[in-house]
């Protein structure tokens, strides 16, 4: 038996460190370790379960290739030379006949290692010319929000929160995705902080709240617009802190003077009275912090949502002290990570694909179309929206598809040639929090399984084998690493020590103090000019519900305890309901248990449905990260989902979905 050390790089803010059982070569256990103060010794049931990936029996052992009709699952096995001639071969006649715009990496978010993605695949594919991918299915409005007005300004640190006498947690449910926070805000509240939720469900953490918003989904902006007028209109708003720190707040002021808490509350869906209470109760706390998360950006109002959240600490002047302030993203406090080195290759001005609209440039909506689809660190026929116009892309026969991945998802089973990824448990890799503020050396403690390899191997071996490796590219682990930390002196010495470093701004910074806004003049923009352009309604504009009569349900498709996005789904063969309130049962004659039918103008979703008090009326819920096995019809909540685009940075808007739901009768 031994113990090894490593560190989770999976798409969550939390950044653990992980000490491994492993028996006669075989993982056996994962636990969290205390040398990392914000794991806490423990880790998420998703991680803990992660031997079960690595060993199932729909890991990937070896390179295979299409037998039968796509979508068929009909596979043979070959060999890593084979695969290696059929896919260059294919790389060349689609880039030799149509060019390297023909070709489209898919990738997003299956793994945050720095090696796996953005480093020798990023080389390989910017080498040929390929199309660009917008990764944009998830925190695109909020990055152009942060940006904008903060330029990704490194947050509040999570360990701070416990010393905050007000934590506000808006559109995020740690609960589900960010466990490790959860102690903390119980801490926190032991002391007496105040605990407010903005949120359509009554999440665990809402449940134990002083005050709990349900909002409607696409409404966070004129809740927060009109928090913003409250404080200016009872001489809360810190006018010498605006003065002095940013720009732009008096069209702010403008754009929130519109929104009483009164109109906000009927458009919201809630009290005005606790529209009210919100504000005053921030209004009076300090420090008084906001967790914003990513629920809240789902939609087509998601980007001025985001920014309006984000700018109460600066009306409301809540920053200089620890534990005030907010955090989003703490990506901001990587910026010495020079990825470029790493790269070593200039991406050359091709055409960018917006990743939410695949579905309709695998099926023509590009010039050159699509001949070559390369999909790693991705599932994208559970991850995307317009989930059957991707199913149609997808099944072309005139489309060669590359599934690198772990295990058989759901779309490698319309793939061409499936490649044997490695997990983290099997690579050298670095993990960046986006959360808590870590970097993790991630290390192998067992051998690959089968005949996996790495990301960074497969496409360094493509770069050699198309021609394309030139001098000074870093391949092996130590230079990758070595490239990617040479603006961090002492960085890899301290990932040698203790498995871990901190970024240049420390690992507690204090906004206002430590860090300040990474924008030119250093100061807040709260109307930048560029995003008001950029917003069809403009910066702070609020865009209508899509919901109508024939389609009158929104629904929405959270994060779970049991997946990372659609990652392990594999392992979950249960039947997954959808969730509806009581009245909204009721008045469709439905019992818990019956089989439904949840359609729009997209298409539709079989499942079961479950009675749940906990959402608000008019709201339906299934959740994000399933697979086809999980519902009767094998569609999920993507096959509903809409392809149009947050009004700030190109972000998805899968709480726009409306719908309406019936029983199925025998």
């Amino acid at each position: 038996m031994e113990h090894l050390r490593t560190a989770c790089p999976l798409d969550c803010p939390d950044a653990c460190s992980i000490d491994a059982t492993v028996v006669d070569g075989v993982v056996t256990r994962l636990d969290g370790t205390w040398d990392n103060p914000f794991t806490q010794g423990f880790l998420c049931a998703k991680v803990r379960r992660f031997p079960r990936h690595v060993y199932g029996p729909e890991r990937l052992r070896h390179p295979e290739r299409r037998t039968g009709r796509k979508g068929d699952g009909a596979f043979e096995r070959i060999g890593w030379d084979q695969a290696f001639d059929l896919l260059t071969t294919e790389i060349r006649r689609v880039r030799e006949r149509s060019g390297g715009e023909a070709i489209l990496p898919l990738c997003y978010g299956g793994s945050n290692g720095l090696f796996s993605q953005g480093a020798a695949d990023a080389r390989l594919f910017a080498r040929l010319g390929a199309s660009r991918l917008a990764r944009t299915v998830c925190a695109a409005a909020t990055g152009a929000a942060a940006t904008g007005l903060y330029g990704k300004m490194p947050g509040t640190a999570l360990e701070d929160y416990e010393h905050a006498a007000l934590i506000v947690l808006w559109g995020v449910n740690p609960s589900a995705s960010g466990i490790h926070l959860v102690p903390i805000l119980d801490a926190a509240r032991a002391k007496g902080a105040r605990l407010v939720v903005v949120d359509p469900r009554r999440t665990p953490l809402a449940a134990k709240a002083d005050l709990h918003l349900a909002v409607r989904p696409g409404a966070d902006l004129p809740v927060a617009l009109a928090v913003a007028r409250w404080l200016f209109e009872n001489g809360r708003a810190d006018l010498g802190f605006l003065e002095s720190q940013a720009t732009g707040w008096e069209r702010l002021r403008e754009k929130a003077a519109e929104w009483t808490p009164e109109r906000a509350a009927a458009v919201a869906g809630v009290e005005a009275s606790d529209v009210e209470r919100l504000a005053a109760l921030y209004a009076a706390s300090s420090p008084a912090v906001i967790r914003c998360g990513w629920g809240l950006e789902r939609n087509r109002n998601g980007g001025s949502a985001v920014a309006s959240v984000l700018a109460l600490p600066a009306v409301a002047g809540k920053f200089g002290v620890r534990a005030g302030g907010y955090t989003l993203s703490n990506s901001g406090a990587w910026r010495e990570l020079r990825a470029d080195r790493a790269v070593n290759a200039e991406q050359p001005p091709t055409r960018l694909v917006n990743m939410n609209r695949v579905g309709a440039v695998l099926n023509g909506a590009a010039d050159p179309p699509v001949e070559l689809l390369f999909v790693y660190n991705n599932n994208p026929l559970q991850t995307l929206p317009r989930q059957e116009e991707v199913r149609r892309g997808l099944a072309r026969e005139d489309l060669f598809t590359v599934v690198f991945d772990q295990v058989r998802t759901d779309t490698a089973l319309w793939a061409d040639l499936v490649l044997p990824a490695t997990t983290f448990l099997e690579h050298d890799d670095l993990a960046i929090g986006y959360g808590a503020m870590r970097l993790g050396r991630v290390r192998p403690v067992i051998a690959p399984v089968g005949e996996a390899r790495s990301n960074q191997s497969v496409f360094a071996e493509l770069c050699r084998r198309l021609g394309l490796e030139e001098p000074g590219d870093a391949i092996a682990p130590a230079e990758l690493e070595a490239a990617l930390l040479s603006d961090l002196p002492g960085a890899g010495a301290a990932l040698a020590r203790d498995g871990a470093t901190l970024p240049s701004c420390g690992a507690r910074p204090i906004q206002f103090v430590d860090v300040f806004p990474a924008t030119p003049d250093r100061k807040i923009r709260l109307f930048p000019e560029d995003l008001d352009a950029t917003a069809p309604a403009g910066l702070y504009g609020f865009q209508r519900d899509p919901e109508s009569p024939e389609f009158p349900l929104a629904l929405i498709s959270p994060a779970t305890s049991r997946t990372v996005s659609s990652s392990l789904g594999q392992l979950y063969r249960d039947q997954v309901p959808l969730a509806m309130h009581p009245d909204d049962a009721a008045a469709r004659a439905l019992g818990g248990g019956d089989e439904v039918r949840v359609w729009n103008e997209l298409g539709e979703v079989r499942c079961r449905v479950a009675i749940d008090r906990r959402l608000r009326p008019g709201v339906v819920v299934l959740p994000k990260g399933l697979w086809s096995h999980n519902t009767l019809n094998g569609a999920t909540a993507n096959a509903l989902a809409p392809d149009t685009l947050t009004d700030l940075g190109g972000g998805a808007c899968f709480n726009d979905a409306r719908v309406e739901v019936a029983a199925v009768r025998a």
